[in-house]
């Protein structure tokens, strides 16, 4: 018998993936032009520029990845970018109603930030050659975490919008590090669990059918469930809570596979949101417009956006021909109803179908790497997404009380973008090590 070695090379997708990113493309230049014939009969001012730019962008990332990471996931981007133009087209449709237009615009700056977040992306993908490296900053990602969670509380940097201390400005930019925070923590979790997990998993006792850890074994879960009250409490940020405790909770749970950890997770989950309850009148105020949307007395916001959707019926009023800029906040909080408005049921389907299917590819990436950290890594920050896109949209449905979340990829705003533009470069890393060349030994006669 002799042994040869062969690779088992699978199809990398690139070609398809370009073939999908100018798709995606086309879409959101389709959709640009339709809200302007919609709304005043005449094409966009200014459409060459922004298809040009779109497709600069994706080509250079395009471009990045066939040289940095040939074999990364090729549906990444191509979502990703027809998410954030769905998003530009919804800012641009709401500046037309505002009578702003061009440079003076929100749709302008969103272009400006998406240009920005697409080439940081791409240095990720550039300077981060292997994700595995990232582990060895494991307690130093913990100490920026927390750093970048208390920057908003420092009496000069921090700033106060609508109620919630989540900001930092820096002269006439503002930018909310919580959104930088959650990767970073991400990151944390991934190694301190892969470090911990074995503990975690095998020793504890038996009550009622489930394993328990042991009492000095709750100090992380604990630790977090501390840190994301502080933030509940000091920045008034329910959303951004209610993320850090359920992303560490659903890492925690993969990486030891104990149900008691969510149990666990829950129970202190409630006696925390109980307890900010009783104590502070936003949280109280947020549950009440939850309770009754369309009570005299209180912000009419939520019950207006129900109302858009509802007028939107199966297939929408069409783009340009709604009324999204009559609910507060339209392109950034309510960014979702704003499309449902506009695009009906079945657009708001597509839309969600298309986070599921970003969501599934990152899961599919963790389901495929080698390595224990990327598993928990790839899984932390595809469950942050999806976790964000549960509690914004279910916010907005009336599902749950409103938390203050972004859309990801869709609502205005700089630092969201950013964030999660990183988590694409990450998950695109993280993929080409799962999906490159595997070699085995096959013995032949």
């Amino acid at each position: 018998m002799t042994t040869t070695v062969e690779t088992i090379s699978p199809r990398q997708g690139r070609n398809t993936e370009l073939l999908l990113v100018l798709f995606a493309i086309g879409v959101v230049v389709l959709a640009w032009v339709t809200t302007d014939l919609g709304n005043r009969d005449s094409l966009p001012a200014g459409l060459s520029a922004v298809t040009g730019g779109l497709v600069a962008l994706a080509v250079l990332f395009h471009l990045v990845l066939r040289w940095r990471a040939p074999s990364a996931d090729p549906l990444l981007l191509p979502i990703a970018l027809l998410l954030n133009g769905l998003g530009l087209v919804m800012i641009h449709r709401l500046d037309l109603a505002g009578g702003r237009e061009g440079l003076d615009g929100d749709a302008f700056r969103q272009l400006v930030w998406t240009g920005v977040s697409v080439v940081v992306a791409a240095a990720v993908l550039w300077v981060l050659t292997d994700h595995r490296s990232l582990r060895r900053y494991t307690y130093t990602a913990m100490a920026g975490g927390i750093v970048l969670l208390l920057l908003p509380l420092l009496p000069i940097l921090g700033t106060e919008i609508y109620g919630s201390r989540i900001w930092i400005s820096l002269g006439p930019l503002s930018f909310q590090p919580g959104e930088i925070a959650k990767i970073v923590l991400t990151i944390f979790f991934a190694g301190y669990l892969v470090q911990t997990r074995d503990v975690l998993s095998l020793a504890g006792r038996q009550f009622l059918g489930f394993t328990f850890p042991r009492g000095r074994d709750l100090g992380p879960i604990l630790l977090a469930w501390l840190v994301s009250v502080a933030v509940l409490v000091f920045e008034k940020d329910l959303g951004s809570s209610l993320l850090f405790f359920g992303l560490f909770v659903a890492m925690l749970y993969v990486a030891t596979e104990r149900v008691s950890w969510i149990a666990i997770g829950l129970a202190l989950f409630a006696a925390g949101t109980y307890a900010a309850y009783l104590l502070f009148p936003h949280v109280q105020k947020r549950v009440a417009l939850w309770l009754n949307p369309f009570a005299e007395g209180q912000s009419d916001q939520l019950g207006k956006g129900l109302m858009g959707m509802a007028a939107g019926g199966l297939f929408g009023t069409g783009l340009g021909r709604g009324r999204p800029w009559l609910t507060s906040f339209a392109n950034s909080d309510f960014i979702f109803p704003s499309l449902g408005e506009e695009l009906g049921l079945f657009g708001t389907i597509a839309i969600l179908l298309l986070y599921m299917l970003f969501v599934e590819r990152g899961l599919r990436t963790a389901l495929g790497v080698r390595d224990g950290f990327g598993k928990l890594l790839a899984i932390g920050l595809a469950f942050s997404v999806a976790l964000q896109v549960f509690v914004v949209i279910g916010g907005v449905t009336r599902v749950i009380p409103l938390t203050g979340l972004t859309t990801p990829f869709m609502s205005l705003g700089g630092s969201a973008l950013l964030a999660n533009w990183s988590i694409v470069a990450l998950l695109l890393r993280i993929s080409d090590q799962a999906r490159r060349p595997v070699t085995e030994a096959v013995a032949r006669p």
